[in-house]
């Protein structure tokens, strides 16, 4: 990925309610409904792109092949005609951007980092500094096992896991109530959301979605009823909802059974970059590919596994985007 520095995050200041009380983001501001991915009326556009040379004989990434997968996705989802003008449609050069990825399970089941660094490289055409870019994910242990090179300190993109540093009052949304990190709470003015491609063994799936529950102190306390309504409450957040900007899910790989800790007997190359602005139809379509793998395998469906991913509907319910295979434009490249 290049040389990463740190990104300097000292002089911002930590958003806070008054000592012992929670913030309620159950009305916070937002762009009006009508104008977001996935509103009544308007199409969610979803863009595929799979290259079976994304990765060598050694399981190794191609980079410049994943450099092209990204570029070609980024026009067909923005509709722009050149590279530079797709990022800066979605990214300014004050921003900083945090690009949150999964780094649970280690590899090969983790955001591959030649893809966060084909990502990076888009932002800097949209003038986005590397100081004001921030690749995270819960823990900096995970992200090391997963291949990524820890810098807190010094120039250049700043790598690193929440770990404890969480805004220190919770904030509620729905039915959570958590302590947000800092990244997310102060630091970041955008998010990129870079899942992978898998199953759960309680939420059915783990996309993009479910993703951010790495961005809370405590995850654990929702996983009941299968993850549901916990997943959507916690994406109607203004930390989340309003600063989310991209989502691409790496796909280099296919897992369909026995997630979120990699299991290669259910896992099968895929070679594919799913992109999106809307969370709920990526995960929409992302659940989709899981169960066609699935029936291909001999496996039951996830809901008969009991494991239905309810969720994705909540979050179309709470109008984070739509589930809604009729308004969804998948584009294959």
């Amino acid at each position: 990925m290049g040389a990463w520095g740190a990104f300097l995050g000292s002089g911002l200041a930590l958003p806070g309610s008054p000592r012992g009380e929670m913030r309620d983001s159950a009305a916070p501001q937002y762009p009006a409904a009508s104008t977001r991915p996935g509103a009544p009326g308007r199409t969610s556009r979803v863009v595929m792109v799979r290259n079976e040379a994304l990765l060598l004989e050694n399981g190794e990434l191609n980079s410049p092949v994943a450099d092209g997968m990204v570029a070609s996705g980024m026009l067909r989802l923005t509709g722009e005609s050149s590279t530079d003008s797709a990022w800066k449609k979605l990214f300014k050069p004050p921003d900083v951007v945090g690009i949150k990825v999964n780094a649970l399970g280690g590899r090969p089941i983790a955001t591959h980092p030649g893809v966060v660094a084909a990502v990076i490289s888009g932002l800097k055409r949209a003038g986005v500094r590397e100081e004001n870019i921030i690749v995270w994910d819960r823990l900096t242990e995970e992200l090391s096992k997963a291949g990524y090179t820890i810098n807190r300190s010094g120039t250049g993109v700043r790598c690193f896991g929440t770990d404890k540093d969480y805004a220190p009052y919770p904030e509620t949304a729905g039915s959570i109530g958590s302590c947000f990190s800092t990244i997310v709470s102060s630091r970041c003015t955008a998010l990129i959301n870079m899942p992978v491609l898998k199953d759960h063994d309680l939420s059915g799936v783990s996309l993009s979605l479910k993703n951010f529950y790495g961005a809370i102190h405590n995850p654990n306390k929702y996983h009941g009823n299968n993850c549901d309504p916990y997943i959507a409450d916690l994406n109607t957040h203004t930390y989340l909802r309003d600063k989310l900007r991209l989502i691409i899910c790496d796909g280099l790989a296919l897992q369909y059974n026995g997630g979120p800790a990699f299991k290669p007997q259910w896992s099968v190359p895929y070679s594919s970059l799913i992109f999106g602005l809307d969370p709920v139809a990526v995960d929409r379509i992302g659940c989709k590919l899981i169960e066609e793998k699935r029936k291909t395998k001999g496996l039951p469906s996830l809901k008969d596994a009991g494991r239905d991913p309810l969720h994705i509907a909540t979050a179309a319910q709470k109008a984070l985007g739509t589930d809604d295979l009729g308004r969804i434009e998948v584009v294959s490249l």
